[in-house]
């Protein structure tokens, strides 16, 4: 969904063209001449593109649809995404070729991974075309992206052998609890657990993996199912994540007493299942690691692994080297962004590859963004300059 998204007035002294704001698309959006993208000095790619922090660009999440089939309180509420929502037209949604013109350009700056993202991914028609689209990119070493999708797992169990057969790898499942009762009170449309379980059975049998599992834990809500998820995925083969409640966007409620931070996580597990600390398995990960243990405190391999997001309290800004592209072709370089930038004005213009290639590459040079980092000195909103994207429209 659209918060009220800005584009800044000025990037940085290697890119030097006039940028309009972007305002919600029902009050009125302003025409971003493609011009206006593209900068005087032209930035080839070389795949090592970098930012102001040092950090590369590796990872693209693309949200392909606003709309999504459940109601989650800390993403999409029903009393502000009700039935009178005014969600986007299909025009103003990228088309596949377009998604695929732009993910071309990021896969040449270096780009390894794509995960697809809402909203609820699964609800755009005919996902399986562009994953094929997207299955048939390389990375500049040759090799196929590691091509994901995040979902709820609601319709996961009739189309997971759908997604494989059309190239996707890997999927992540939300599932905030085991409990019934409140996992139907959580997503709020009354949808039944047991639903979204048939789904992961069905892409662990369609060899959709390893699949993850995020749990977003929210006190007083659904902490009471912490250890129930720990000991119904342990050595499931699939990894089961803790995600702490975050401030993204406006429309969530957010308070920093409903967060429960990951050390707490950790500790309540241990208080059952010990678990030993891993080793990152590649840079920029999100996710804490840690393994179930046998008798010895070694990992054992055949229980399997956890993770901790932490967000809140521990952040991960120094090694971030995600981008993130919205349903209607808005770049934005941080979840907690409240500007991004018109990409769909270049692709639906006269710009060439090579002017998107170097918009692209000049957009991610100039980036400062480590919200994260910042929390804790600040107010929610203050120094960055309005209110911040909404989750469900950039995707998590």
């Amino acid at each position: 969904m659209r918060a009220f998204l800005w584009t800044i007035a000025t990037m940085t002294e290697r890119f030097s063209p006039k940028f309009i704001p972007v305002v919600d698309l029902r009050a009125g959006s302003l025409s971003v001449p493609a011009s206006s993208l593209v900068a005087a000095n032209s930035m080839s790619a070389n795949g090592q593109v970098s930012d102001k922090l040092g950090r590369n660009l590796r990872d693209l999440r693309i949200s392909v649809t606003d709309r999504c089939n459940f109601r989650c309180n800390y993403c999409m509420p029903k009393e502000i995404f009700d039935k009178d929502y005014a969600y986007l037209p299909h025009t103003s949604l990228l088309s596949f070729e377009e998604i695929v013109r732009i993910a071309r350009q990021f896969v040449k700056h270096g780009v390894q991974k794509i995960r697809l993202t809402g909203g609820e991914p699964l609800l755009r028609k005919n996902i399986e075309g562009l994953i094929e689209q997207l299955a048939a990119l390389r990375t500049l070493d040759g090799n196929p992206l590691d091509l994901t999708l995040t979902t709820n797992g609601a319709l996961l169990a009739r189309k997971a052998k759908a997604l494989k057969a059309a190239g996707l790898q890997r999927v992540t499942v939300s599932l905030d609890g085991l409990d019934d009762a409140v996992f139907r009170s959580m997503n709020d449309v009354d949808f039944p657990v047991a639903n979204v379980l048939d789904g992961i059975h069905a892409a662990q049998a369609a060899g959709l993996g390893p699949i993850k599992i995020n749990m977003v834990v929210k006190r007083g809500t659904n902490d009471q199912e912490i250890l129930p998820m720990a000991r119904h995925f342990k050595g499931s083969g699939m990894v089961l994540r803790f995600i702490e409640y975050m401030d993204v966007g406006a429309t969530n409620g957010w308070r920093m007493h409903d967060v429960i931070p990951s050390a707490e996580v950790i500790q309540h597990i241990q208080s059952e299942l010990p678990l030993v600390a891993l080793e990152a398995a590649s840079p920029g990960e999100t996710a804490q690691r840690w393994g179930f243990a046998n008798a010895t405190g070694a990992h054992d391999r055949a229980a399997g692994e956890i993770g901790v997001i932490s967000s809140v309290t521990q952040a991960f800004c120094s090694d971030c080297n995600r981008a993130r592209l919205s349903t209607e072709g808005q770049l934005y370089l941080c979840l907690f962004a409240n500007q991004g930038y018109d990409l769909r004005s270049l692709v639906r213009g006269s710009a060439t590859d090579e002017d998107l290639v170097s918009a692209i590459g000049h957009i991610w040079s100039g980036r400062t963004d480590r919200y994260s980092e910042l929390r804790s000195a600040m107010a929610a909103d203050a120094g960055t300059g309005g209110r911040r994207v909404e989750m469900s429209y950039i995707g998590g």
